[in-house]
């Protein structure tokens, strides 16, 4: 299994590329490219590796996640998969990033398959399990590969931080919740890999997190 970080978009977005080295099967997580520099750089480490993408999935629908998703299904035909609860917050992304000054794609792709809490997803041999961590946005999961010891939290947990629960659909009660009793109970060795900023571990959030103490 092999994973490739870029950081993109106008809010630096960590979008993840995730495949399978046997198989080369493939899956991006987050795309939130939104200059054509960006695009043809993940573009180009996708061909130069010879990976075949075969899913487009978000952790949550805000604006900042979704910028290259139009791009990205023209070129690879892939619609983006989020949680249904999210479906608003999808279709409102164009607006919401207008109100800020910038420039997203309307209309959208269409949503492919929603993702459920409990859902496996096969990835060649890799296997992701999603778990729903609504708090940041109603509709929020992570992505855990149970074999590998790696969570692609979102924007539910930061290192040393908690995502946003001001923005519409965002609660903190939520959030707790989700980190406490979905996050925190995963092994304590568990590489978290959020989509803004560095990598952490579960067990350093657990003791020294100071917005969510297990």
């Amino acid at each position: 299994m092999k994973i490739q970080r870029f950081t993109v978009g106008p809010l630096g977005v960590n979008c993840y590329l995730l495949w399978d080295e046997t198989t080369l099967d493939g899956a991006i997580i987050d795309y939130g490219a939104g200059s054509d520099d960006e695009h043809d750089s993940i573009e180009h480490f996708v061909e130069s590796q010879h990976i075949a993408l075969r899913m487009s999935l978000l952790t949550h629908a805000h604006f900042d996640h979704v910028f290259g998703l139009k791009r990205l299904s023209r070129q690879y035909g892939l619609p983006p998969m989020c949680h249904p609860d999210d479906q608003n917050l999808y279709r409102q992304a164009p607006l919401m990033a207008r109100a800020l000054g910038l420039d997203l794609d309307d209309p959208l792709p269409p949503l492919g398959p929603f993702l459920h809490d409990g859902d496996e997803l096969l990835l060649g041999t890799i296997r992701l399990r999603v778990i729903h961590t609504p708090g940041h946005s109603p509709g929020s999961v992570c992505l855990h590969l149970p074999e590998a010891g790696i969570l692609f939290s979102g924007d539910t947990l930061f290192a040393g931080s908690i995502g946003r629960t001001d923005l519409p659909g965002g609660s903190y009660t939520a959030i707790e919740h989700s980190i406490r009793e979905r996050l925190y109970t995963l092994p304590p060795k568990t590489y978290a890999l959020p989509g803004h900023g560095p990598q952490t571990t579960i067990e350093w959030e657990r003791e020294e997190n100071g917005y969510v103490k297990a």
